[in-house]
């Protein structure tokens, strides 16, 4: 449900004062015919109640000769929180168009393709990758979506994917109402798969604002908007509601099919295409709570059923603390532990009490699988097997919550972790250290 309220209007164009008197007279038969009793009045209450539900039915009168077919005079005024939801926000939905240098051919059929009006073949992204005029070496490679969040000292600025914007020669904004505007990369982080842009500020009228992502519930209705298979369908809207809140998936690069990482999103059956990624999902108050990022497509290995309605989207919580990073430094620095983790919901519950030793009591929390070079968990006494079930204040029920917790504070950060170490609960507190190429492991996607 949407929260709609709804006034329905039925009535003929400057008749309506006759179409109450009707139903007054109508109300006053039922009432005479009550009072006098009997079958009578019975059949007569039944006759003017029937008489009067086909009048404001409007059911069409069978008598008519054929060929005589009008349109109904009944109008529907809807006052719909979906379409103040979007309309506060539509203007501020922009495309994004990844330019790349054009690729030579020895050929020269691109250049007869170009010359007879075709297009070439279609990207992942629903767009010709052959688009770029004669008069450039620039063709358009992709198209995806953003979201201008802010206007100042001259400048608007966009937040998207970062991989709508990786590997781009050159950045292309259209906005709402079909301006092109170029666009310069503020910064970019590969970890959140978040980018910054920035245009000329001057042509820019509304931008959009973020809400607070910790307070969505599942079952909230909640919107997509962006440019699915390309700009041709620019501002599209499509709804759905939060299908959970706090879900970690596996990021898989495109091109080789590789898991790269894992990421904490909020899970939707918006429909979400090609070309949605970098666009807003927002609630019912025009608020943006996430940035479309990703959807499971195809069909499952095990029965070939259709995955359908499993979109997900980058909760705003994230978004705000990582654009204000790319904005003041061009750069995101995290800060880590080195470790690698798994969710304790992953280690079968025998090895939760032979190897992990834990209470039967724990039942989440971050098992410590190893550590990276110059770890400073490891230094600070934490071991193999150990599992962490909080830092600070915050509980730890796996991998998310994990890096959650830690994306709070800042590189030098003094944390408390709480654990568990062959069963028993212990605390220690360590002092934070920043993500660097030594501290890290093979296996990008659980260290932390």
């Amino acid at each position: 449900m949407d929260n709609q309220s709804h006034n329905f209007q039925e009535q003929e164009p400057g008749k309506p004062t006759k179409k109450k008197n009707n139903l007054k007279q109508t109300a006053i038969v039922a009432v005479v015919a009550a009072v006098i009793g009997g079958g009578v009045g019975g059949g007569a209450a039944y006759w003017g109640l029937k008489a009067a539900n086909s009048a404001d039915l409007g059911v069409a009168s069978t008598t008519q000769k054929s060929g005589t077919t009008q349109v109904s005079n009944v109008s529907v005024n809807e006052s719909s929180a979906s379409s103040a939801a979007f309309a506060k926000v539509k203007k501020s939905v922009v495309s994004v168009v990844n330019l790349q240098k054009a690729q030579s051919t020895s050929s020269g059929l691109d250049d007869f393709g170009d010359f007879f009006g075709e297009s070439g073949n279609s990207n992942s992204n629903g767009n010709s990758a052959n688009s770029g005029s004669s008069s450039s070496d620039l063709e358009e490679y992709s198209e995806g979506s953003g979201v201008i969040y802010q206007k100042k000292d001259g400048k608007a600025y966009i937040v998207t994917n970062n991989h709508v914007v990786s590997g781009s020669d050159a950045l292309e904004v259209i906005l709402s109402d079909g301006t092109k505007l170029t666009a310069t990369k503020v910064g970019t982080d590969e970890t959140s798969d978040l980018a910054v842009l920035s245009i000329d500020g001057s042509k820019i009228s509304t931008v959009a604002s973020f809400g607070d992502s910790s307070k969505l519930n599942a079952g909230q209705t909640v919107l997509a908007i962006g440019s699915p298979l390309g700009s041709q369908y620019a501002t599209s809207v499509t709804q759905g509601i939060v299908s959970a809140t706090n879900r970690t998936v596996d990021v898989t690069d495109e091109n080789t099919g590789q898991t790269t990482g894992q990421a904490t999103v909020i899970q939707t059956d918006a429909a979400i295409n090609s070309g949605n990624s970098g666009g807003p999902l927002i609630n019912l108050s025009g608020q943006v709570i996430g940035i479309n990022s990703m959807k499971l497509s195809g069909s499952t290995s095990s029965d070939s059923a259709t995955i359908e309605g499993m979109g997900f989207a980058i909760p705003s919580d994230e978004v705000v603390s990582i654009i204000n990073q790319l904005v003041a430094n061009g750069k995101v620095v995290r800060p880590a532990l080195g470790v690698e983790v798994r969710d304790l919901s992953s280690v079968t519950a025998s090895q939760q009490k032979s190897v992990l030793k834990l209470p039967t009591t724990v039942t989440d929390g971050a098992v410590l699988a190893g550590f990276t070079s110059g770890s400073i968990a490891k230094t600070a006494g934490l071991k193999q097997y150990d599992v962490i079930v909080g830092i600070d204040s915050d509980t730890v029920t796996g991998v998310a919550d994990l890096r959650t917790a830690l994306y709070k504070h800042q590189v030098g950060d003094t944390v408390k972790i709480t654990y568990y170490h062959e069963g028993e609960k212990k605390t220690v507190n360590v002092k934070l250290s920043e993500t660097t190429a030594s501290n890290s492991t093979s296996d990008q996607s659980n260290s932390n």
